[in-house]
């Protein structure tokens, strides 16, 4: 895109967490000069969201707003607004300020929490996603109220972490017959259970929630929980409801079905972040990633296609390792690729013990690996991921070998 047609194309993006930030910051850094306006719905700066359920909701930090001075990049932040539509015919969405055009549209505006069912107007139930949520729940931990969560996903389990830190009395109750049911499978998860009890935090499986109240939490057994608050960590879905009636394409789960540059189906639209799945050609399906990396990667994909800058593997399909991480009962968790689809699983050390890591294998090449406290596994096994390395399997399940020398 020539200076002269920059100068006049304005790229709106809808949602200023990680990805609609970093898409702005990306177009800057690849030279474009035409007017950015980041568009968010809550009216706080820009912040990242993985201190919350750490720093900030330990009262460690005030807050974690980006260190990006917008005004000098000459980005337009019009913070507090609401999006309600997409008239993509008209290039324009409509907001509570009134309609905004555009000449590029970047969605970016991530998920939302799912919620307990029967809690709406319950006082005491919280959730965890927004900085107004961490400090809503400050004063629960500072008082070491007797905590419920509900769910123990990641979410759950971090938010127990804390708890625990803080004093609280905690109880997590999940529906599954595991922690982690949805992400791991069962000879994976089922050893994290042990991490609860070792940090005095009581997990309950096959727990359902019938119903919740003030002061206490009913199972479907009719067991009663004390609970001076209640957390829900169930899951979330994308946040695109305000797209109903645009046309854009969305799949099952309500995400925007981007293809391999992150384009809509739309003319002039990109979709980013946790509220877009894209095609994945390394794992042969369709990917929906709700995690910081991939906020944070896909925007380059999205700031090349716009410019027509950037290396090549910004400027090509978007498809990267899926990375995250999380902060648990002590142990640093880190997650890359998929494992949907392999056929074998190798240990690399005892679940019993602080560290250990998992390496799972398709034809003997790594297409995921989970690493507690192992790290270096971690940076090692995401490298094989990414090129496609077989691995010796008696060697790649040694712990004392580090995996980049377990190649065939």
């Amino acid at each position: 895109m020539s200076e002269q047609k920059q100068a006049q194309h304005h790229v709106v993006i809808v949602g200023a967490g990680m990805a609609g930030v970093q898409t702005a910051v990306a177009l800057r850094e690849r030279g474009f000069g035409g007017p950015v306006t980041l568009i968010g719905a809550e009216p706080h700066q820009p912040y990242d969201r993985p201190p919350l359920s750490k720093a900030v909701l330990l009262g460690k930090a005030e807050g974690s707003a980006f260190d990006i001075d917008f005004e000098e990049l000459g980005i337009e932040l019009r913070l507090g607004l609401d999006v309600t539509g997409l008239r993509a015919g008209d290039h324009e969405i409509d907001t509570e300020a009134g309609p905004v055009a555009y000449d590029t549209l970047v969605i970016a505006t991530g998920a939302h929490p799912i919620t307990l069912p029967g809690t709406e107007g319950v006082p005491g139930v919280h959730l965890l996603r927004t900085l107004d949520d961490a400090v809503r729940l400050g004063p629960v931990l500072e008082r070491r109220h007797s905590v419920v969560v509900v769910g123990a996903g990641w979410i759950g389990a971090e938010f127990a972490t804390a708890a625990r830190e803080a004093g609280c009395a905690v109880t997590v109750v999940e529906a599954a017959d595991r922690p982690l049911a949805g992400a791991l499978p069962a000879e994976v998860a089922t050893p994290m259970a042990e991490w609860y009890g070792e940090n005095g935090a009581e997990l309950l499986t096959h727990a359902r929630v019938d119903t919740v109240e003030a002061g206490r939490v009913v199972l479907a057994d009719g067991r009663e929980l004390p609970a001076d608050a209640v957390v829900v960590g169930i899951g979330a879905l994308p946040s695109t409801g305000w797209l109903t009636g645009s046309g854009i394409a969305l799949d099952p789960s309500g995400a925007v079905t981007a293809d391999e540059r992150l384009r809509t189906d739309l003319p002039d639209v990109y979709a980013v972040g946790d509220c877009a799945s894209f095609p994945s050609a390394r794992y042969g399906r369709r990917l929906l990633v709700h995690h910081w990396d991939n906020a944070l990667q896909g925007p380059r994909t999205v700031a090349a296609a716009i410019t027509g800058t950037g290396a090549e593997e910004e400027s090509g399909p978007y498809d990267p390792v899926p990375y995250f991480w999380s902060e648990q009962f002590g142990r640093f968790v880190q997650y890359a690729g998929h494992h949907a689809d392999a056929d074998e699983l190798l240990w690399r050390g005892d679940p019993a013990e602080k560290t250990w890591s998992v390496l799972w294998l398709r034809a003997g090449v790594p297409v995921a690996l989970l690493a507690v406290g192992r790290p270096r596994d971690l940076a090692q096994g995401r490298k094989l991921i990414e090129t496609a390395t077989a691995v010796d399997p008696v060697r790649a399940a040694d712990p004392s070998v580090p995996l980049k020398t377990a190649v065939l």
